[in-house]
C-alpha cells in the first residue's frame, strides 16, 4: 500500500503552517540502498508537528505535513538545485550526505543525476502544488494568506554553522517575504518572553518555501521558524518527544501564531 505524501488540514483562519522536514518514511527501494546513517534519518525535524499540536488544537489553521524523509527529496530546496546560501554548505534537493558529512547511500548504489527529476515529480511537486492550492483558497476566502514554515535542527552542526544556534530563529528572507508590520508583531512577542533566545534573519533566513511563496505585494506573507532542538527535546540518544519539556515552547508558538493572525486582521 502506497503511503500518502502529506497530511493536510483546511482551517478557517488565514494561516497555513507547512512542515516539510518532519517526515521519516523511506520507500523500500531507497531504504535498501541507504547506509545505517541514512536509514536513521538523523536530520529530521523531530516532532515538530507534535510541538505545534497544542496551538493547532486551539487555532483552526491550515496545515500541510510531509510524511517522507528529506533524504528522499528536500521540499524546502529549489527544484533546480540552486543554492539558498551561496558559498556555504547546505543540503541538496536530493541529499547524499547527512549534516555531519556521513554518506547516505552505500558504495556502488549511490544517487545518480538521472534519478533526481523523477524524485522531484513524484514527491516535490505534489507538496508544492498543495501549498499553492491552499494559499489560493485562503486568499480567495480572506484576501490574505500567512504562511509559517515550521522547522527544527540540532543546536550544534559544525558543518553548517559555528557555535550554538539560538533557540528560535525567525527567517523573513531579510525582510522580503513578509510585511514589516507583521514581522514586528511576532518579534515584539519574542522580545517580551525571557525563556528562549532568539534572532531574526540570522544563519537561517528562510528556505525555498519562504522565499518562493512570500509575496507581500499579493498579500501573501511567509516566515520560517527554525527551532534549536534543545528548546523542546533531548539532543542526546534516540529521539524522544517529552510533552512536559515541550509545553513552554508549545505555548509560546501559539502566542506567536496568534500575534501574526491578529496583525493581519488589523
Amino acid at each position: 500500500m502506497t503511503s500518502p505524501l502529506f497530511e493536510q488540514r483546511h482551517g478557517s483562519l488565514p494561516v497555513l503552517i507547512s512542515f516539510p522536514h518532519s517526515g521519516t518514511l523511506l520507500p523500500d527501494s531507497l531504504r535498501d540502498r541507504f547506509t545505517a546513517a541514512g536509514r536513521a534519518v538523523p536530520d529530521t525535524d523531530w516532532f515538530v508537528p507534535e510541538l505545534y499540536q497544542r496551538c493547532l488544537n486551539q487555532l483552526h489553521v491550515s496545515t500541510l505535513i510531509a510524511t517522507h524523509s528529506r533524504y528522499v527529496v528536500d521540499l524546502n530546496r529549489p527544484a533546480d538545485g540552486s543554492a539558498l546560501y551561496p558559498g556555504r554548505i547546505e543540503s541538496a534537493v536530493c541529499p547524499t550526505e547527512t549534516f555531519e558529512g556521513e554518506a547516505i547511500y552505500t558504495a556502488g548504489r549511490e544517487l545518480s543525476n538521472g534519478e533526481i527529476p523523477g524524485r522531484i515529480d513524484r514527491y516535490w511537486r505534489p507538496y508544492h502544488r498543495a501549498l499553492a492550492a491552499e494559499r489560493d483558497r485562503i486568499l480567495a476566502a480572506h484576501g490574505r494568506c500567512l504562511i509559517w514554515d515550521a522547522h527544527s535542527i540540532r543546536s550544534h552542526s559544525p558543518r553548517l554553522f559555528e557555535g550554538e544556534l539560538p533557540e528560535l530563529n525567525l527567517g523573513t528572507y531579510s525582510g522580503h517575504s513578509a510585511a514589516p508590520r507583521l514581522v514586528a508583531r511576532v518579534v515584539e512577542r519574542l522580545r517580551a518572553q525571557q525563556r528562549f533566545s532568539h534572532v531574526v534573519d540570522g544563519r537561517f533566513k528562510g528556505g525555498h518555501i519562504t522565499r518562493h511563496f512570500g509575496e507581500p505585494a499579493r498579500h501573501v506573507h511567509a516566515v520560517q521558524l527554525e527551532i534549536a532542538q534543545r528548546a523542546y527535546m533531548s539532543e542526546e540518544g534516540s529521539p524522544h518527544f517529552d510533552s512536559r519539556r515541550a509545553a513552554p515552547l508549545s505555548e509560546l508558538i501559539g502566542q506567536l501564531l496568534a500575534a501574526l493572525a491578529a496583525a493581519a486582521d488589523d
